[in-house]
């Protein structure tokens, strides 16, 4: 029972530690994504997978080799890798798929909640994806999408602000936010290790439960869910860790 009670106080100091991120949840969520998107089927976005927490949906992220998975930094946060495992080749929340128990990971050491820079993480699997229709590899992308471009985002996250979560895969289309204008809705807060996405009008964004998942063109990512001023405000684009400057990090630390 100790044991159980040290995890769970660690489970809501990461819920709790930095209520700008679209932060996991590390339970079981009432039924009614990504805001103002649509179902789709993980053959779609194959990369995709559910990074869980004792068997519970916490954050998305992406298959970029046979044995390594790409996420935010705050998703796994100094927990242990035990308690971690990915589940992949499903659209369906916390079933199907096969699920991999996490052999270790590794978080940008820049990474803090201060400042929410540096918010990515890989992690390594036990044994290695079984790759077909529903399980492929994203290409990772090696210059920063240009304002206007059109992106995708895809994960179980909020339907809503502050509302349920899907059991079906969800996907979103929205467009670049250039960095200077992106830093006039945040006061400055966005370097060069990040990207903004969203619509003027706003309805169109990840939300919490999405952290970590992949911001892509085709089937190229450029960005991981990170962080924004709550979920699909007109006024304040979302923000995503810009996967080309931390390129060079992943290939170090997962050889990809």
């Amino acid at each position: 029972m100790l044991k159980l009670g040290i995890v769970l106080c660690m489970l809501a100091a990461v819920c709790s530690a930095a209520p700008s991120h679209k932060r996991p949840w590390f339970g079981p969520r009432p039924g009614p994504r990504i805001v103002g998107g649509e179902p789709v089927d993980i053959s779609q976005y194959p990369w995709q997978i559910s990074l869980q927490v004792l068997g519970f949906h916490g954050c998305g992220g992406s298959i970029i080799s046979p044995s390594w998975v790409l996420t935010a930094a705050h998703c796994v946060d100094s927990l242990p890798a035990v308690l971690f495992s990915v589940r992949a080749g499903t659209s369906t929340r916390e079933s199907g798929g096969t699920v991999y128990d996490a052999a270790d990971y590794v978080e940008h050491d820049g990474f803090s909640y201060a400042t929410a820079d540096f918010d990515i993480a890989v992690v390594e699997i036990s044994g290695s994806f079984s790759f077909d229709n529903n399980v492929q590899a994203v290409s990772l992308g090696t210059s920063e999408p240009a304002a206007g471009t059109a992106v995708t985002i895809t994960g179980w996250g909020d339907l809503s602000e502050g509302g349920a979560s899907p059991r079906q895969l969800q996907a979103v289309t929205t467009n670049v936010v250039s960095r200077d204008s992106c830093n006039v809705s945040y006061g400055g807060q966005i370097t060069e290790r990040m990207i903004c996405a969203g619509d003027p009008q706003g309805g169109k964004d990840a939300c919490q439960g999405d952290s970590g998942g992949p911001l892509v063109v085709d089937s190229t990512q450029y960005g991981v869910v990170s962080w924004g001023n709550g979920c699909a405000n007109a006024s304040y684009p979302g923000v995503y860790s810009n996967v080309a400057a931390l390129r060079s990090w992943i290939t170090e630390n997962s050889g990809v």
